[in-house]
Order: C-alpha cells, then structure tokens, then sequence
C-alpha cells in the first residue's frame, strides 16, 4: 500500500484529464442510480405494460402529436400533449390517479419527464414504456389507427 499511493498521485499528475473524466462518469453514475432509486416513477418494458393494460387496466396516455397519433397507437390509449400535463389540464385523467397511467412517446426519452409531472400532481401508479411506441412497434404489438 505504501507503494501504491506514490504511483497513484504520480499518474494522476500526469493524466489529469483522464482522471476528472472518470471521476466525472463516477458522479453521473451515483446521481443516476439515486435518482431512480428516489423516483415516484417506474420505466416499464412491452412485456409489463402489457400485464398492466390487460390484468390491472392500466390507462394508456399517447404524448406524441395528434396526427402521429392517428397513423397508429395503443388500443384504447388516450392522446395528451406534454404540455397539458405541464399545464395541469389533464381534465379527463383525473379520474384515473389511482390506477396505473402508462405514458408513451416517440422513443421513451420525453416520456419520464412528463410522468414525472404527474406524479407530483397526485398519480399514485405512474409508468413510462421504455422504448416508446417505436419500440412497440418493433416487437410487432398491436397498433390500431
């Protein structure tokens, strides 16, 4: 040990960057897994939304526009742009804060954020779907238009 701590501050001083680099990779890892250790929101694959919609009747909400919408969506998924949950106009979602809300975008990115949203605004059971409708579509689950 007595050995390791000359070499150790020698290489740091001679691969500065390198060492604010992965020091920096460590911290964004620790924020990420805290972040969603502490999260009210879960990102859930196909396979769960699935048993969501079908055993627990899981409410589906599209975020993407009116007319991506309409070229193909979840049965039954109903369309809200992320700004209305921003603006707290989620009239006809109110009534469902106590069972599961799965949100769907294009990717899963944009998703979470607004999900995130909802959760504050008193949604008890608030998922995200992981990879999105494209994602959806990829593993050929049914879209209706």
């Amino acid at each position: 040990m007595q050995e390791f701590m000359p070499m150790a501050t020698e290489f740091a001083k001679n691969h500065t960057i390198l060492v604010i680099a992965w020091v920096a990779v460590f911290l964004m890892l620790v924020y990420h897994l805290v972040k969603a250790a502490t999260s009210k929101i879960k990102v859930v694959g196909n396979a769960q939304a699935t048993s969501l919609i079908n055993n627990e009747d899981a409410v589906v909400i599209d975020l993407r526009t009116i007319d991506e919408f309409k070229r193909g969506h979840i049965v039954n998924s109903l369309q809200f742009v992320p700004s209305d949950i921003k603006n707290h106009n989620v009239g006809k979602l109110e009534q469902h804060k106590n069972v599961p809300v799965i949100l769907v975008c294009v990717n899963g990115l944009s998703a979470q954020s607004s999900a995130e949203l909802l959760a504050k605004q008193g949604f008890s059971r608030v998922y995200a779907l992981q990879e999105g409708i494209a994602g959806w579509r990829a593993a050929n689950l049914p879209l209706v238009k």
